[in-house]
C-alpha cells in the first residue's frame, strides 16, 4: 500500500525533476515519483510494492541492502550514498546507468521510511570521458610539436655550423691567398682585406651564438651537465650577471626528452631574469636522483608579490612555456617570490617517462 505524504509535500515530490523513491523497513517501494518512472522505465503501479532490488544490478544488491540496514541503525536523518564512487541503477529494459544518490529517513511510531534521491550522471560521465580524451589528445599533440620543434632547431643549428661555418672558413682561406698575392706595398688592398677578415670573424661569433641559442651541439654530444655549464657561463659573460652553478645528475643516464626539457627550462628562466629581475646574482642548481631531477634557478632581483605574479602569469609566455613543458613530463613547477627578495623557480621532473 502506498505511503501518502501530506498533500503539499506530495506535490513537490511528484513535480521534482529528479527521481525520488521511498522504501519501508522491508525495503519495499512505497513511493515512486514521475521522474523515477522516466529514468527506470517502470510505472509507479509496477514499482510500488516491489522490492527495491528491481532497481539495482544483481551484483550490488547485497551490499545495498546492508548499507540501508546500517543507515537505519545509525538514526541519522540523511547521508550521501556511494561517497567517492558512482552507484549503478538498473532500468526495466536491463540497461545499467551510473547515478549519485543521497538517502534520508523518517521514523513513525511503528515504521521507518527511507527516501532515496537520485541523479542520473550518464551524461556527465560521457562529458568527463570526452574531456579526458581531448586532454590526452592535446597532450600528445603538444609532445609531438615540441619534439618536431627541437628536431628542427637541431637541424638548423647543424646546418649553420656545418654549411655556413665551412663557407666562412673557406672564405677566410681565400682571403689569406689573396693577401699573399698582393703587390709588396698594397696599403689600400691590405686595409680592405683586414676589414673583411674582421667581418668574417664577427660573423663566426654571431653564427656560433645563433646556433647555440637554437640548440647547443654539446647538449647532444656531451650531455646536459656540459650544456648547462655552457649556458650559465654564456649568460654571465653576455649580461655581466654573477652566476653560481651546482650540477649533479646522478648515476642514471638522462633521456633526451628529460635533458631537453631541463635545458629549455633553465634557458627560459635565465631569459626571464634578464628581462624582468634586474638581478646581480643568479644560482642554478641541478640535482638528480634515481627517480627524479630537481632544477632550481634563483635570483636576487626585484621580485614581486605572489598576487602580482599570478595576475601577470597569463602574459608571461616564458613561464607558461615552462609550465607546459614540465606538465608534459608529469612534473611540477613551483615559484616563490617576494618584493625585493628575488624569485625562486623550482622544477621537479620524474626520470621514468611513459613511452610517447
Amino acid at each position: 500500500m502506498q505511503h501518502s505524504p501530506p498533500p503539499p509535500l506530495l506535490d513537490i515530490i511528484q513535480s521534482a525533476t529528479e527521481p525520488i523513491i521511498t522504501i519501508d523497513s522491508t525495503q519495499r517501494i512505497v513511493m515512486f515519483n514521475p521522474a523515477a518512472e522516466k529514468v527506470f522505465l517502470y510505472t509507479a503501479e509496477q514499482a510500488i510494492g516491489a522490492s527495491v532490488d528491481i532497481l539495482i544490478p544483481p551484483r550490488f544488491r547485497q551490499v545495498h541492502a546492508e548499507h540501508i540496514l546500517r543507515f537505519e541503525r545509525t538514526g541519522h536523518s540523511k547521508r550521501q550514498m556511494g561517497t567517492g564512487m558512482p552507484l549503478w541503477g538498473l532500468k526495466a529494459n536491463g540497461e545499467e546507468f551510473p547515478m549519485e544518490a543521497s538517502i534520508s529517513q523518517v521514523r513513525t511510531p511503528t515504521k521507518i521510511y527511507c527516501s532515496i534521491f537520485l541523479r542520473d550522471i550518464t551524461e556527465r560521465q560521457q562529458i568527463d570521458q570526452a574531456l579526458r580524451a581531448s586532454r590526452d589528445e592535446l597532450t600528445r599533440l603538444s609532445n609531438a610539436l615540441l619534439h618536431e620543434r627541437e628536431q628542427e632547431k637541431r637541424h638548423i643549428a647543424r646546418e649553420l655550423h656545418d654549411d655556413i661555418g665551412q663557407s666562412l672558413t673557406a672564405l677566410t682561406m681565400e682571403l689569406s691567398q689573396l693577401e699573399a698575392s698582393l703587390p709588396s706595398n698594397p696599403a689600400d688592398a691590405s686595409g680592405h682585406v683586414a676589414a673583411m677578415r674582421t667581418l668574417i670573424k664577427s660573423s663566426f661569433t654571431s653564427l656560433r651564438r645563433i646556433a647555440s641559442d637554437l640548440r647547443p651541439v654539446m647538449l647532444d654530444d656531451l650531455g646536459l651537465p656540459a650544456a648547462v655549464e655552457w649556458l650559465i657561463s654564456d649568460f654571465s659573460s653576455r649580461y655581466g650577471i654573477d652566476a653560481e652553478i651546482h650540477v649533479d645528475v646522478g648515476p642514471r643516464c638522462l633521456s633526451t626528452l628529460v635533458s631537453t626539457t631541463l635545458f629549455r627550462v633553465a634557458q627560459e628562466a635565465l631569459t626571464n631574469i634578464v628581462k624582468h629581475a634586474n638581478a646581480t646574482h643568479v644560482l642554478l642548481d641541478l640535482h638528480c636522483t634515481n627517480t627524479k631531477c630537481t632544477l632550481i634557478v634563483q635570483d636576487n632581483g626585484r621580485g614581486t608579490t605572489p598576487e602580482h605574479l599570478a595576475s601577470a602569469l597569463p602574459k608571461r609566455l616564458g613561464l607558461l612555456g615552462i609550465r607546459e613543458r614540465v606538465r608534459l613530463l608529469n612534473g611540477t613547477v613551483s615559484i616563490h617570490t617576494r618584493p625585493d627578495q628575488g624569485l625562486r623557480l623550482e622544477v621537479v621532473v620524474p626520470l621514468d617517462q611513459p613511452t610517447p
